[in-house]
């Protein structure tokens, strides 16, 4: 079990699940950098960010809720949860907004397990499944909340406490997914590799 002093941001599984320097250069070295798409996901999310509450179809639905699990040694805010009205025993599931369109990876679908899996442990219940919406397509994607996906959650936090541990930032590899890294200039992908005595003798320089 973690303390609350030891507790590492819920958002951060998706920054690790997307690239581990990425999470690294955000959460150690607090690099940010704000492009079309974090801005735009920002705008979208306004109407969720206001904390209050609304009835739907035959559920409550509670904006910014505050998420916390001390096993995994996470904490965060969950956009929407949704809780069955009048559901004997109770029925709850988070719901992400997400600016964009579906992906094939699995990125936001862990933030909505992680999501899942703080609410179980603070309302001691079980969640199979939760929703993303995305912006994009307007439309709501169920989340299985199975022991797959749980399973990657658990990895994925305990790299993120190794890594903040040994406070280490891996080194740079470029992949495709440079292209839409709003840090791709902190980052500096293409340096991987490169030979600072080589660079240094064709500048005419020495070490």
């Amino acid at each position: 079990m973690f303390g609350d002093d030891d507790l590492l941001a819920l958002s951060g599984l998706q920054h690790i699940a997307y690239c581990e320097r990425q999470w690294a250069l955000i959460h150690l070295e607090q690099e940010w950098s704000d492009s079309f798409d974090t801005v735009r996901g920002d705008l979208f999310h306004a109407r969720a960010d206001t904390k209050g509450y609304s009835t739907l179809r035959g559920f409550r639905c509670e904006r910014r809720v505050r998420l916390v699990s001390h096993s995994l040694g996470i904490y965060g805010i969950a956009d929407i949860v949704e809780y069955r009205l009048g559901a004997e025993g109770g029925s709850v599931r988070p719901v992400e907004y997400k600016v964009g369109k579906p992906k094939i990876e699995d990125w936001d679908r862990i933030q909505v397990a992680a999501q899942a899996m703080c609410l179980e442990e603070m309302l001691g219940l079980s969640i199979d499944e939760g929703y993303l919406f995305y912006g994009e397509t307007r439309r709501r994607e169920k989340v299985d909340i199975d022991f797959a996906l749980k399973k990657r959650v658990k990895q994925l936090c305990q790299r993120m406490h190794s890594l903040f541990e040994q406070r280490k930032t891996p080194l740079p590899l470029r992949s495709h997914k440079c292209r839409r890294c709003s840090l791709v200039d902190k980052c500096l992908p293409d340096i991987c590799g490169v030979d600072a005595r080589d660079y240094l003798k064709r500048m005419g320089l020495e070490l």
